[in-house]
């Protein structure tokens, strides 16, 4: 597992009851050079996440990263569920849309 996305698992998990966790290094799919971690897509289940609004799961997800935000990491997909809502969905997330800047 490479450093940051490393560095974002042991901030997720130290601070949130997560029943799912995916970390997807997206960075592949943007254009600037290879072996980088800047574009990440996180799928995080938690009780944590019920009664919030998203906007509310979003700005603790950045308050917990503001450290790789700040730094390496440019871009975060975020797909935060209560596990009610993740049953919901029938444990899928969405797919993310192909970068215009790929091959740029």
């Amino acid at each position: 597992m490479a450093k940051v996305e490393a560095a974002i698992r042991r901030k997720l998990e130290a601070a949130l009851q997560l029943e799912f966790i995916a970390i997807e290094n997206e960075s592949d799919q943007h254009s600037g050079p290879a072996g980088r971690e800047s574009h990440f897509k996180l799928t995080l289940v938690s009780e944590d996440f019920a009664g919030l609004l998203p906007v509310k799961r979003h700005q603790k997800i950045y308050a917990l990263l503001v450290e790789e935000m700040a730094g390496p990491v440019h871009a975060l997909a975020l797909h935060l569920y209560s596990p009610k809502e993740w049953q919901a969905k029938g444990e899928q997330r969405p797919n993310s849309p192909d970068c215009l800047g790929v091959g740029s």
